[in-house]
């Protein structure tokens, strides 16, 4: 439970955003429906609701990415019309996207001045730029050393670099999508504290996020979108946690509580001595052993780039690795990829865009990737199996969808996630390698998933569960592991774990255990 002291309330001001009767339709789907919605300058305004709401259709569309079908945008009184982020960016609103929009080959400075670099006769000048960037750190209370390449970054400090790129370029408004998804408590309640600095110093901030405790905490005002229209408008004093679950889904805010289970003898994943290598850095993994039991699940805690990418590749055949790999007391260490799904591993990938979907393509085809075996008769396709297989997970995970026609990219992000988890659920593995499940999905569907996941286990399957939710972690976890730099430091009991100190273990503040 988060502890922060509530915002102060902000002085009646002028509005930094007024929506207007916004409409957004795409084929099949109205996003937006009539929105209208009124943020104040030097305030932190949050925007909740479920999976499809059309939160990030509105968002977009006020960051120039969409037009509007009707409705009208006004920026500090004045109505606008953006054909493209680089006007809305002239206007002085800013987003930083859930998926950082980094290179990491380049330095953070080079990254925050890119496409806006400060030059004279057609030369960058490096020194004021670097001025410049050090002087806006300071005024966000941050140290960051620009000169380091980004690769070398952690995920608190890379979402500090987007900050900055942004507010280097003149952002008074700006949009955090999911800012917390990735970080842990400790560089919450860091970013929480910078994100008071820029609002005392009269920035705007729009909030999107699902952790309602930490919208509570840090929100001044509250909107809350359900099906593409504005439900109403609230302040954090006004509602408890409850009341914005059953605003923004009809019903209580589910929560992953830990409960006895049943875990049986049977190692259903051995894993020994497990190193993969990476040319010219640390083991990107080193010498990992762990096992998971029929009926268990195992939490994998850590900072996002701590190995747990390399680690689910190197169990999924994925990545050149030493050590042995055995599901069900069968040695897989030289099996390939396919050859270990036969066997009965199945994974929920990290990102569900570069790894879980053809985004140009449908629902029912996309549920073949993996067990297109599955659906063939004779060496050909049964598109007749296939597509009610996917209309089955369309029902059963709660997908908000016009039809299984309508392809992927027509989804919500959240949508997407539910569609992954459901075909890889579909399977019946004895072994599920889920990587944050439930990333980007709203309470009612992460219930779903949490209890499609307990049932798994009950029924006998082993489950390594990587989360970036520690709360998740403890709530669904029969034993959890914590890894940092490629290493596991530390095995926990739930009854013994908290976030702090999952925390702790994560940022390589405390030592070993």
């Amino acid at each position: 439970m988060w502890q922060y002291l509530a915002m102060p309330e902000p002085r009646p001001g002028s509005l930094a955003v007024e929506l207007t009767g916004i409409s957004k339709g795409f084929p099949g789907v109205v996003a937006n429906r009539d929105i209208t919605m009124r943020v104040e300058r030097g305030t932190i305004h949050a925007i909740v609701g479920e999976n499809g709401a059309g939160k990030s259709t509105l968002m977009k569309t006020l960051y120039g990415l969409h037009q509007p079908d009707s409705g009208t945008i006004a920026v500090d009184g004045e109505i606008v019309s953006f054909k493209s982020p680089a006007d809305a960016i002239t206007a002085g609103i800013g987003m930083v996207h859930q998926h950082f929009m980094l290179a990491d080959n380049l330095t953070v400075l080079e990254n925050i001045i890119l496409g806006a670099e400060p030059s004279k006769g057609g030369i960058i000048n490096g020194r004021e730029a670097a001025r410049r960037v050090n002087e806006l750190a300071k005024s966000l209370g941050v140290e960051i050393d620009v000169s380091l390449p980004v690769a070398e970054l952690g995920v608190g400090q890379r979402q500090r670099v987007e900050i900055l790129k942004v507010l280097y370029r003149g952002a008074k408004t700006l949009i955090l999508d999911e800012p917390t998804a990735v970080l842990v408590p400790q560089e919450v309640r860091e970013l929480f504290d910078n994100l008071r600095r820029l609002v005392a110093q009269g920035t705007t901030v729009l909030f999107i996020s699902h952790k309602l405790d930490e919208v509570l905490a840090v929100s001044n005002r509250i909107t809350v979108i359900r099906q593409g229209i504005t439900v109403g408008t609230v302040t954090p004093s006004e509602v408890t946690r409850r009341k914005l679950a059953e605003m923004m889904v009809g019903s209580d805010l589910p929560a992953p509580e830990p409960r006895h289970t049943q875990v049986a003898e049977k190692v259903r994943l051995d894993v020994k001595n497990l190193t993969v290598k990476h040319v010219g850095v640390r083991d990107a993994v080193h010498d990992v052993s762990l096992h998971i039991r029929s009926g268990e699940i195992l939490g994998v805690a850590g900072v996002e780039g701590n190995g747990q990418f390399e680690l689910c590749a190197a169990l999924l055949g994925r990545e050149p690795s030493s050590g042995t790999v055995a599901i069900d007391g069968k040695d897989v260490s030289q099996a390939s990829v396919r050859e270990r799904m036969n066997a009965g591993l199945a994974y929920v990938p990290f990102d569900r865009h570069r790894e879980g979907l053809m985004l140009s393509t449908s629902l029912w085809e996309n549920n073949l990737l993996g067990q297109e075996e599955h659906f063939t008769k004779l060496g050909f396709i049964d598109t007749r199996m296939a597509r009610a297989a996917s209309r089955e997970i369309i029902k059963r995970f709660g997908v908000l969808t016009p039809n299984e026609e309508v392809p992927a990219f027509a989804l919500s992000g959240g949508n997407q996630q539910k569609l992954v988890v459901g075909r890889t659920m579909s399977m019946n593995p004895a072994v599920l390698l889920a990587a944050h499940p439930t990333r980007g999905i709203d309470v009612g569907a992460q219930a779903a998933v949490w209890k499609e996941i307990r049932t798994a286990r009950d029924s006998g399957m082993a489950v390594l569960l990587v989360s970036a939710d520690l709360e998740e972690i403890i709530g669904l976890s029969d034993r959890i592991v914590v890894m940092f730099e490629g290493a596991v430091v530390a095995e926990l009991s739930p009854r013994e774990a908290t976030p702090e100190l999952l925390g702790t273990y994560m940022t390589g503040a405390k030592a070993s255990a």
